[in-house]
């Protein structure tokens, strides 16, 4: 194996290409965890200067499968936000808010525990950041009747949310753009990543009831105002509601048998976003289509440009090569590695870039050790498997170490300013870091014990 390691190094060449490709690669990450520039604007930019400067030509942008951009995933995207979008207005979120609050007694410990499991539960069917934006509101409700302080349950619900999203393929983007890459259907994510999330899930919400639970006492009768709330006010439209919950049922169904139907996911969502907008009864889809994350998607776009400048060149050859190197072609070491730092690289830096880098990473690795397969047996080898489910593991529980590690903590430490209680970098760290370790240990002995082990 060695040998093949040195004869691949040998065919990188290190020309000028190679040198402005890694320039605008680092340059783009820099600006983007500073912060300082809109993401979506360097993402953009630094994409049309891949292109300008011809690292790759537009052909290879929109239309190459290795380089380009992946619409399987920008589609799903757009698809489950018009869905959402659709159904927002249902008031279903609100209902579920205050029917778990009621179900917990009113008792601060319960509701924290039943909403950080409602929201993970979500959130492995809807995306991250819908799910805070739709619970975070009706949080404030409930502890504001109660008199409690919010902070503690945005930022559980902002951990769970990304515990839940981990289990499934459409529940965190990473995910998305791992299955897209690895020709992985939904399935292969619930039976190899849910059993794992459910331990990960269990032991987080033991530690969050050691973590917050002497703050949260509260008086019998602020107890009593929460038991009076009556949840079916919540539901505002009831005939919308369950069109938007048959729609979504066919379309996790057509997730859970894409295979079989021999559909993308991208395709699946596109006929359950359709069907919902023929169904609903709304004359101008345009607000729908307008309210869709669109800077998000664009950072997306440009981001797997310059992403494809960078494999081009050889740069993420290099990388893969560098990673053998480490570990001496231990697969057990490669995982390890792969866990532990994408958890630590995705506590600072987005997972949705970090994920974008290693994706072709992995894919150059393998060839590196197979080099005779080729398509879904290289990408499918039973040694190649558990690198894509630590990548997975590794990057959507490492967004919990910080509060910019995924989309779902900047957008509720947003919301946590505009309700007056700030959260500090520092603080939601002091919570979020040790949860994290926690839940990539539990997944170091998974891995091994599942893949390694028996």
């Amino acid at each position: 194996m060695t040998q093949g390691v040195t004869e691949a190094a040998k065919q990188i060449v290190m020309g000028p290409a190679f040198w402005i490709a890694t320039a605008i690669f680092i340059f783009a990450y820099a600006l983007i965890v500073s912060e300082k520039i809109h993401k979506t604007i360097i993402a953009l930019f630094g994409a049309v200067v891949m292109i300008v400067l011809g690292i790759v030509t537009q052909e290879d942008a929109f239309n190459s499968l290795e380089l380009g951009v992946d619409w399987n995933v920008i589609f799903l995207l757009i698809s489950m936000m018009v869905i959402i979008n659709i159904m927002k207005p249902t008031g279903a979120f609100e209902y579920l808010a205050i029917k778990s609050a009621k179900i917990a007694k009113g008792r601060p410990v319960m509701i924290l525990a039943i909403f950080s499991v409602v929201t993970a539960f979500v959130s492995a069917f809807l995306d991250n950041v819908t799910t805070v934006l739709l619970i975070a509101p009706v949080t404030l409700l409930i502890c504001q009747a109660l008199e409690l302080d919010v902070v503690p349950f945005l930022i559980t619900e902002a951990l769970a949310s990304n515990i839940g999203g981990t289990a499934t393929l459409i529940g965190d983007p990473p995910n998305i753009m791992i299955a897209s890459k690895a020709q992985l259907d939904f399935m292969a994510f619930i039976y190899h990543l849910t059993p794992v999330i459910l331990v990960v899930l269990i032991a987080y919400i033991v530690s969050i009831k050691f973590m917050f639970g002497k703050q949260l006492v509260v008086k019998e009768e602020l107890r009593q105002r929460v038991m009076a709330m009556n949840e079916s006010e919540a539901i505002k439209d009831p005939v919308l509601l369950k069109k938007c919950l048959i729609v979504l049922a066919i379309t996790i169904t057509g997730f859970v048998l894409h295979g079989l139907l021999h559909l993308e996911p991208a395709t699946v969502a596109l006929f359950g976003a359709a069907l919902l907008l023929l169904i609903s009864g709304i004359k101008d889809p345009q607000h729908i289509l307008a309210e869709a994350e669109w800077s998000s998607l664009f950072f997306f776009i440009g981001l797997f440009i310059i992403i494809g400048g960078v494999v081009k060149v050889g740069l993420i050859k290099w990388m893969a090569i560098e990673v053998l190197e480490l570990t001496k072609g231990n697969l057990f070491g490669t995982s390890m590695v792969v866990l532990w730092f994408s958890a630590f690289a995705s506590a600072f830096i987005d997972n949705i870039p970090y994920v974008a880098t290693m994706n072709p990473l992995i894919i150059d690795m393998a060839k590196n050790l197979w080099p005779n397969l080729s398509g879904v047996q290289l990408l499918h080898h039973p040694d190649l498997m558990p690198m894509w489910w630590s990548l997975s593991l590794g990057a959507c529980l490492g967004g919990n170490g910080t509060a910019i590690g995924a989309s779902a903590n900047v957008i509720v430490v947003g919301m946590a300013a505009k309700m007056g209680r700030p959260i500090s970098f520092k603080k939601f760290m002091l919570y979020g870091m040790p949860l994290m370790i926690e839940s990539v240990l539990i997944s170091m002995i998974y891995i091994w014990l599942r893949y390694y082990v028996f």
